[in-house]
C-alpha cells in the first residue's frame, strides 16, 4: 500500500512539473515576468535610432514585454534570415520584404496572424488597399508598415511649353504616346523614358484588362502574344524618337531620365518622388497612369515592407502586440515619418507630419485612393530574377541585338525555367 501511494506521489510530482510547459505551449499568461520579444529588421543607423525610441515607447506602455532589437542592412539582413530561419532560431518578429513572403510562408517559417486578429493585432485601421496584403493561400503572414503605388512623373513646365495638359485620370496610352510625341518635338527633351522596359508597366497593363503578372499557383500570368504586343508597342516608341535612348539612360544610370530634364515623363513607384526631385530643379507632379479600360487603372498599393511573427515563437499574442503597436500607434508614425514609407494606417499617416516631397505623395495617393485596388497575391519565389531577366533582355532588344520575337522566347524560357 504505501510502494503504490509512493509511486502516487510520485507520479503527481512529475506532473506538477510539467503542468507550468504545457500551459506555456502558444499561451503567454504561463510567463513569469516580462516575456522577451527578438525583433529584427533591415535599414541604416538613421531607422535603428527610430526604431529603438519605438520600441522604448512600446516597452513603456507594454511593462510585461522586453523587446531584444537586432538590424542590419538588406543584403546582410537576408544573409542572416535564412541561416536563422534554416536552424530553426528565427527572431519572434521579423521585418518582411513583400517579395519574400511567400517563399517564406511556404517553407512554414512563418506565424498565421489571424490566430491573433482582435484584442492583440488590431487592423480596422489599416488603409482599404493594404487589406489582406499579407494573406497566402487563407492565412496572414505579414502586416503592411507602408507602401506606395504606381504612377506617372510628369514636368509641367515641359508639358506647358509643349501645349499638352496635364496628365488625368482618363488618359489612355495612346494619349500618353501622342503627348511624348509633341513634347519631343516642341521642347528638344524626350517625352518619356521606354516604358516597355519596366515588368511594373506590364503588370498595369494587364491589371487593366483583369490579368496579372503571376498567377495564384506561381506561373506566369500572360502569354506570349500578350508580350509580343507590349514590346512591340516599345519598337514603336523607338522608332518615333519619342524615348530617352537605350544607350543614354545606360549612361546616366543609376540617375533617372530627369537629370538635366532629358525627358518630360516616367512611370515608377510614387514614393520616387524623393529621389527624382532632387535630380532636377523643375518640380515634378504626379498623375495616374494611364488606361484603356475606364474605372481601371490598374494601380494598387504595394507593401513597402511588412511585420511577420516566426511560427516557432514561444510568443505569439505578445507578438502580435508588438505588430500592432508598431503599425497603429500614432506616435510611432510620428516618430518614423515616411522613413518606412507612408504609413499604412490612417492613424499614422495623419500624425506623421509628412513635408515635401513625402506630403505630395500622401496627397496624390489621397486623391485617387478610391480608384486602388486590392493588392495582388505576394509574388512567387524567382520573381525577383523573372523582373531582372525582364530588364536585362528588354535592354538588348532596345540596342536591336535581338528581334521582339527572340526577346519573348527568350524571357520566357529564362522565366519558365525559373519559375519551376
Amino acid at each position: 500500500m504505501m510502494k503504490r501511494f509512493s509511486r502516487f506521489l510520485a507520479g503527481t510530482a512529475v506532473i506538477a512539473c510539467l503542468a507550468p510547459a504545457l500551459v506555456g505551449c502558444g499561451d503567454d499568461g504561463a510567463d513569469s515576468g516580462p516575456r522577451t520579444l527578438r525583433y529584427s529588421w533591415w535599414g541604416n543607423a538613421e531607422r535603428a535610432d527610430l526604431m529603438k525610441q519605438a520600441i522604448a515607447l512600446f516597452e513603456s506602455k507594454n511593462s510585461d514585454i522586453k523587446v531584444t532589437p537586432s538590424f542590419q542592412e538588406y543584403e546582410a539582413y537576408w544573409q542572416k534570415m535564412a541561416t536563422e530561419t534554416a536552424g530553426g532560431n528565427a527572431p519572434d518578429v521579423l521585418q518582411m520584404d513583400f517579395s519574400y513572403l511567400r517563399e517564406y510562408a511556404d517553407r512554414g517559417v512563418l506565424y498565421d496572424l489571424k490566430k491573433q486578429t482582435g484584442d492583440n493585432l488590431v487592423l480596422g485601421d489599416l488603409l482599404p488597399g493594404f487589406q489582406g496584403a499579407g494573406e497566402v493561400d487563407g492565412a496572414l503572414y505579414g502586416v503592411p508598415v507602408g507602401g506606395n503605388t504606381w504612377s506617372m512623373y510628369y514636368n509641367p513646365a515641359l508639358f506647358t511649353r509643349a501645349g499638352v495638359p496635364a496628365p488625368a485620370v482618363g488618359w489612355t496610352w495612346q494619349d500618353y504616346r501622342d503627348a511624348m510625341e509633341k513634347v519631343t518635338r516642341a521642347t528638344g527633351s524626350y517625352g518619356g523614358g521606354n516604358y516597355t522596359g519596366i515588368i511594373y508597366n506590364l503588370e498595369v497593363q494587364l491589371r487593366q484588362r483583369g490579368g496579372q503578372l503571376f498567377t495564384a499557383d506561381g506561373k506566369l500570368g500572360f502569354t506570349k502574344e500578350q508580350l509580343t504586343a507590349f514590346w512591340t508597342e516599345g519598337q514603336e516608341l523607338i522608332k518615333a524618337k519619342v524615348v530617352l535612348p537605350v544607350d543614354k539612360a545606360v549612361q546616366i544610370k543609376p540617375r533617372s531620365g530627369f537629370v538635366d530634364d532629358l525627358i518630360a515623363s516616367e512611370l515608377g513607384w510614387d514614393n520616387f518622388l524623393v529621389r527624382y526631385a532632387a535630380e532636377t530643379k523643375t518640380p515634378l507632379k504626379l498623375a495616374p497612369v494611364p488606361t484603356d479600360n475606364p474605372g481601371q487603372l490598374g494601380q494598387y498599393l504595394k507593401p513597402a515592407m511588412l511585420l511577420s511573427a516566426s511560427s516557432r515563437t514561444k510568443h505569439p499574442e505578445a507578438a502580435a502586440r508588438l505588430i500592432s503597436f508598431l503599425i497603429n500607434d500614432p506616435e510611432v508614425g510620428r516618430i518614423f515619418g515616411g522613413n518606412r514609407g507612408l504609413p499604412a494606417t490612417n492613424a499614422q499617416r495623419a500624425a506623421a507630419q509628412l513635408q515635401g516631397p513625402l506630403a505630395e505623395v500622401a496627397a496624390y495617393e489621397k486623391g485617387i485612393a478610391d480608384q486602388l485596388t486590392k493588392a495582388p497575391p505576394a509574388p512567387p519565389k524567382g520573381a525577383g530574377t523573372v523582373e531582372t531577366a525582364f530588364i536585362r533582355i528588354s535592354e538588348e532588344l532596345h540596342y536591336g541585338r535581338i528581334s521582339v520575337a527572340q526577346a519573348v522566347d527568350r524571357f520566357f524560357a529564362e522565366a519558365e525555367e525559373t519559375l519551376s
